[in-house]
C-alpha cells in the first residue's frame, strides 16, 4: 500500500508540477486541463496517505508538498465557483434587449443533424456559431436560414470548419486565418434591433495532444491574434469558440490582459464542455469573454446533440454608459507584450502535419 501511494503522489506531484514549465510541447500543457480532476485527487490521495505518515514520517515530504499544490489548485478554481462575487447587469434605460448566443463544435463526424437543429429551433438565439461544421453539416443548416438570414460559412473538411448565422443586422462581417491559412476566425460587427452596436468573434484554434499538435503554437499564436485585434475597438466585444484551452492557462490569462476583456465563467461555474461521453474527464474548453460593457445575464451548457461537446450559451446585455465592471479588467505587465508578440510569430512559423 506504501509503495502504492508514493507512486500515485508522486504521479500527482508531476503532473501538477509541469504546467509551471513554460514549454508549449503537449506534455506540458495536457496538465493544465485537468486542473479539478487533480485536485480531486490529490485530496483523496492526501487524505489516505495521513494514516501512514506515523509509521512512515518521511512521507511527510509528500504530503507537504501535495498540500501546497491542493491549495494552488483550489486558489486557482474558487473564482470559477458561484461563491465568487460577480456584476449583476445595470437596470437602467441605457441597457438593451438581451441577446442570446449558442456556441458548439458539433464534431464533424456527427451525423445527429436533427439534434443540434431542433436545439437551434426551440431556443431561437440571436446568434449561433458551429465549429467542425463541414459541407453535410452546412447542407443540414440551410433549413435554417429562413429564420437566420445573415451568415458567414467557411466549410472545410479538416475538422476547422465554422459557420456562423444571425437574425441580427451585419454590418460588416469578415473571415481572418491568423496563423494558417486553413484555421479560420469569424469576426462580425452586429446591431441590435433596439440599436446597439458590438463586435463578435467566434475562435477555433487546435489543441495541443497527442493526437493533434505536437505544441500549442498554433493555439497560442491564433488566440494572442484575436486578442490583439480585439484590444482598442471602441464597440462592445464578444470572442466564444471552442479555444481547446482551459480559462486558467498562462495564454488564456495572457489573452484576457491582451485582449483587455473579462472570462465571462468567473463566479458562474467550471461549465466543463468536453468530453460529453467520459463525465470524469470533462474540462471547460469552449470559453466565452466579453468586453466591460457587456454584462452577463446567464451562462449556461445545454444537453448533448450527439458531438463530443456540450453546446454553450449565453444571455447578456450590453451599457455603453457603465464602467461598473472596469476594475475586472486585468492589463499586461512590463514585458508581456513582447512576449505575446513572440508568440504570435511562433504561431505563424509553425507548421502542422496533421491537416
Amino acid at each position: 500500500m506504501i509503495t502504492v501511494l508514493i507512486v500515485v503522489s508522486s504521479l500527482l506531484i508531476i503532473l501538477s508540477a509541469l504546467p509551471f514549465i513554460q514549454n508549449q510541447h503537449w506534455v506540458f500543457r495536457v496538465a493544465e486541463f485537468i486542473k479539478l480532476q487533480l485536485l480531486i485527487l490529490q485530496i483523496i490521495v492526501f487524505t489516505v496517505t495521513l494514516f501512514y505518515v506515523r509509521k512512515h514520517q518521511w512521507l511527510w515530504y509528500l504530503q507537504i508538498t501535495q498540500l501546497g499544490l491542493i491549495g494552488y489548485h483550489i486558489y486557482l478554481l474558487m473564482r470559477y465557483t458561484k461563491f465568487w462575487k460577480t456584476t449583476k447587469y445595470p437596470t437602467t434605460n441605457n441597457v438593451s434587449d438581451k441577446i442570446k448566443i449558442i456556441s458548439c463544435n458539433i464534431y464533424q463526424f456527427n451525423k445527429e443533424y436533427h439534434r443540434f437543429i431542433q436545439l437551434i429551433r426551440q431556443e431561437q438565439p440571436d446568434i449561433f456559431l458551429t465549429m467542425e461544421s463541414n459541407k453535410n453539416w452546412e447542407q443540414a443548416m440551410r433549413v435554417l436560414e429562413k429564420d437566420y438570414p445573415n451568415y458567414e460559412k467557411v466549410t472545410l473538411e479538416n475538422t476547422y470548419g465554422m459557420h456562423f448565422y444571425t437574425k441580427l443586422k451585419v454590418n460588416r462581417i469578415q473571415t481572418h486565418y491568423f496563423v494558417a491559412e486553413d484555421l479560420p476566425s469569424i469576426e462580425a460587427e452586429l446591431k441590435t434591433r433596439d440599436g446597439h452596436k458590438f463586435i463578435f468573434f467566434g475562435v477555433h484554434p487546435p489543441p495541443p495532444s497527442p493526437t493533434e499538435e505536437d505544441n500549442s503554437k498554433e493555439r497560442d499564436g491564433d488566440l494572442l491574434s484575436v486578442a490583439k485585434k480585439v484590444r482598442d475597438y471602441r464597440l462592445p466585444v464578444v470572442v466564444t469558440g471552442d479555444f481547446n484551452n482551459v480559462a486558467w492557462a498562462k495564454s488564456s490569462v495572457l489573452f484576457k490582459k491582451t485582449s483587455r476583456l473579462i472570462d465571462a465563467r468567473i463566479g458562474r461555474g467550471i461549465l466543463s464542455t468536453f468530453h460529453a461521453d467520459y463525465w470524469f474527464f470533462r474540462v471547460p474548453l469552449d470559453l466565452l469573454f466579453h468586453s466591460p460593457e457587456v454584462f452577463i445575464d446567464k451562462l449556461f451548457i445545454y444537453p448533448s446533440i450527439g458531438s463530443d461537446h456540450f453546446p454553450i450559451g449565453c444571455t447578456f446585455h450590453i451599457d455603453m454608459k457603465s464602467d461598473q465592471q472596469e476594475e475586472e479588467v486585468k492589463h499586461l505587465e512590463k514585458g508581456e507584450m513582447k512576449e505575446v508578440d513572440e508568440m504570435i510569430a511562433d504561431g505563424k512559423e509553425e507548421e502542422s502535419d496533421n491537416r
